[in-house]
């Protein structure tokens, strides 16, 4: 009953160095370690794509304080001057989307 999505944030989006370390840990099973990727970068990946569901995952997100809006809107300010290696990213839309994320629509 869960749902396991084979991609990862730094498949849609850049990521900052070191997001292993801040990937929150969720179980081990014998030698096998499970993380959750890093928190901000799942939201931001999720932002990115626009999916009703990923906005509603990050509304959760949010609400369960696994992330603030300012924890998203830092990491955004991180890594956009790495966007261009992202083509398919609208830097101009991804913003917007994230900034109404943060900030609410206005």
């Amino acid at each position: 009953s869960i749902n396991v999505e084979l991609a990862a944030p730094d498949q849609f989006i850049p990521v900052r160095e070191g997001w292993q370390e801040r990937s929150p840990y969720i179980t081990q099973v014998g030698h096998l370690v499970v993380r959750h990727f890093e928190l901000c970068a799942q939201a931001l990946a999720k932002i990115e794509r626009g999916h009703e569901q990923d906005r509603l995952d990050v509304a959760a997100m949010l609400r369960l304080h696994l992330v603030t809006p300012s924890d998203i809107e830092a990491y955004y300010n991180a890594i956009e001057s790495t966007l261009y290696r992202y083509p398919a990213i609208d830097p101009q839309a991804f913003h917007d989307a994230v900034m109404s994320t943060v900030h609410g629509s206005k």
